[in-house]
């Protein structure tokens, strides 16, 4: 696990690894190998032995760093192939509640007058939140002063108290500082708002269009591993995925589960990677 305990991917993790105990009648431990925006856990998963016996939890920010600064030692689709896709959520654009910008123009609009004043939590060169900070610059000149955070999710003690003025965070972590007041939403990043926030608009609906991202994550083992092992360890996880109560606690976070197979998840991430890689070049973002 590539992110510290209580982030909304590590609380992924735990909802399936009591499901596959279960299945495989031994335990299954949650090793959060936390750092360099995921390159740690993927190393350390990579040089596992290819037994089925150590499973990656990808998060989207793997595949940004194959395109930016790819490593030999752990890429996505090479040293680590895909097993299932897990959970797939849109972001949420937050404000500190104190923030004048009650919508997302009016964001966009203190930014582009007052440049790098508006601060923004991101995890560093690379990071989705990053990209969308510079698309945000490149096409509405939306100059935002990046902040980043080590972890995913680190940032949001200071957003409730104003250290930070904006984030993009998934709404499964922050649904309690948004019912008390703390935090605003501004836009979703899908097509299509949440159920449970249908209040808040999309990029789309909020005068942004273009301005699209999921955060995903998705069980990948070490190259090598058997087909066969592959094939259980699939079967295993989307079974995992469709159980009733994961399925209610991704849909009460705004989320769902892709439960696909070894061959569309690599296609997934081809194509993730061919989306940001663009965005990336136009921009000039590259790993520090």
């Amino acid at each position: 696990m590539p992110s510290v305990a209580g982030s909304s991917p590590d609380i992924r993790a735990r909802q399936i690894a009591a499901k596959l105990a279960e299945a495989f009648g031994q335990p299954v431990i949650v090793e959060n190998r936390t750092g360099a925006n995921g390159l740690i856990a993927a190393r350390e998963a990579a040089k596992a032995p290819p037994d089925g016996h150590t499973l990656f939890l990808a998060l989207i920010n793997n595949a940004l760093i194959d395109v930016i600064s790819p490593d030999p030692c752990c890429r996505l689709g090479s040293e680590l192939i895909p097993v299932s896709r897990f959970s797939m959520t849109p972001y949420l654009v937050l404000v500190n509640a104190d923030v004048p910008a009650q919508t997302l123009q009016e964001l966009v609009a203190l930014a582009r007058a007052k440049p790098d004043t508006v601060t923004l939590a991101s995890h560093g060169p690379g990071s989705l939140p990053n990209l969308l900070g510079a698309w945000l610059k490149a096409e509405w000149g939306a100059h935002l002063l990046e902040v980043p955070y080590k972890g995913v999710n680190s940032e949001i003690p200071d957003l409730q108290s104003g250290q930070v003025m904006s984030a993009f965070i998934v709404p499964q972590v922050v649904l309690g500082p948004l019912k008390a007041g703390k935090l605003r939403a501004l836009a979703v990043t899908a097509r299509e708002r949440l159920a449970i926030l249908p209040d808040v608009p999309t990029t789309a609906e909020a005068g942004l269009p273009g301005l699209e991202a999921i955060v995903w994550n998705g069980i990948f083992v070490p190259a090598g591993t058997p087909a066969s092992v592959v094939e259980r360890l699939h079967r295993e996880l989307v079974r995992a995925y469709n159980a009733p109560e994961v399925r209610e606690q991704l849909r009460a976070g705004g989320s769902y589960a892709a439960a696909d197979t070894p061959e569309e998840f690599a296609a997934f991430v081809r194509s993730e990677k061919e989306k940001w890689g663009r965005l990336s070049r136009e921009a000039g973002i590259k790993a520090q």
